[in-house]
């Protein structure tokens, strides 16, 4: 059982398993990655290793659910490398719905995790151009989850311009509860939302509202991926999925693969970023483009992945705006990030913020060439 997560009972396996055909079990195991609030479990049984999740609850309907499976199943069958879905054993589907909780079966896949070199750190890029021109001309089921850009169960969203974001913002900033921090989380609250506000207006500008819109993956990190010698071997975790320009999710790819920190305290964390790895991130996804179009040479490249002038400019900005959602989230919520000081940490994320918006003109000369 994970320790101080969530977990599943004897009784709730048991039940879930039943409806699957996995024949006689020989080894279940409790697996310790991820949120703490989806528990995961490796079953080994006769008919090969599989692996058991259950979404947090409140977290998304069964039709965004299924839309993300629908995403998965395409993605597979233009042999793109993601887990296998399994289907009940009724094979009513892939989605599991059990006394208000929704469960997902996939085939386990071996792998390793990121090893931070330079051949993984580009394929991370070639894979991501490779998702976006194979979900460019994927939509939503008609009956499917709704692409409005308002209501509850939409997929139409992003970290960029949110109004929800700033409201975490100036939750953060205006709870007077943290007793002794108070004015603390006020001052570095204010100073993100500056420069969550600027870079936002800097990419309208750039004309963000006329870019093309597709399905994304919304959380392209080096813990949402499996690799084998240096490639990517599985794409996990396609809970954030949504619908939105490109960009987005190359500008958050960008900043998971070059921030720079691990050491326990925020506090100790650099300022600065990986610039070898953000520049062989969007390399590879240059590759990815220019691969696509050999291999369909006929096909041409979707406007939505195509690396205009001002897109690249706008890469910076929405580094910085998508660090800033990332982190407000979670600490307006509980006052952490994680088992880290919600202070510490957004104060860290301040000075990277600010490191970003110093170097805008050295980062953007080396994004576009």
């Amino acid at each position: 059982m994970p320790r101080g997560g969530a977990h599943f009972s004897s009784g709730e396996l048991a039940r879930v398993l039943s409806h699957y055909d996995v024949g006689v079990i020989h080894e279940v195991k409790a697996l310790s990655a991820g949120s703490r609030r989806v528990p995961k479990m490796v079953i080994t049984s006769e008919h090969g290793k599989f692996l058991l999740k259950r979404r947090p609850k409140g977290r998304d309907d069964l039709r965004r659910v299924g839309f993300a499976h629908a995403v998965q199943a395409h993605l597979a069958n233009k042999s793109f490398p993601v887990a296998t879905l399994v289907t009940t054993r009724d094979e009513n589907g892939t989605v599991l719905q059990l006394n208000n909780h929704i469960y997902e079966f996939f085939k386990f896949v071996e792998g390793v995790r990121y090893d931070g070199s330079p051949e993984a750190t580009a394929d991370t890029g070639r894979q991501l151009a490779k998702f976006h021109h194979l979900l460019a001309d994927f939509a939503p089921h008609p009956n499917g989850v709704s692409r409005s850009s308002s209501g509850r169960g939409t997929l139409r969203d992003s970290f960029h311009d949110s109004t929800t974001v700033r409201k975490h913002l100036k939750t953060v900033g205006a709870d007077k509860k943290r007793r002794g921090s108070h004015k603390k989380f006020q001052v570095v609250a204010e100073a993100l939302l500056s420069l969550y506000n600027e870079s936002s207006i800097r990419v309208n500008r750039l004309g963000f509202d006329s870019w093309d819109e597709q399905v994304v993956h919304g959380d392209w990190h080096p813990g949402n991926m499996l690799f084998a010698k240096h490639k990517i071997v599985a794409v996990l975790d396609f809970d954030s999925i949504r619908i939105a320009p490109t960009a987005t999710d190359l500008a958050n790819g960008m900043l998971q693969f070059s921030i720079v920190g691990g050491r326990p305290d925020p506090a100790d964390w650099p300022d600065y970023f990986d610039e070898a790895k953000l520049i062989q991130f969007l390399n590879g996804y240059r590759e990815g483009i220019r691969q696509d179009k050999q291999d369909n040479p006929v096909s041409p490249v979707k406007k939505g992945i195509k690396l205009s002038k001002n897109r690249l400019r706008s890469l910076t900005y929405l580094m910085i705006e998508t660090m800033i959602a990332e982190a407000v989230l979670p600490v307006a919520a509980t006052g952490f990030f994680g088992h880290l000081s919600g202070l510490d940490f957004l104060k860290m994320i301040r000075r990277k913020a600010e490191w970003l918006n110093k170097n805008y003109d050295k980062l953007t000369e080396a994004i576009c060439q």
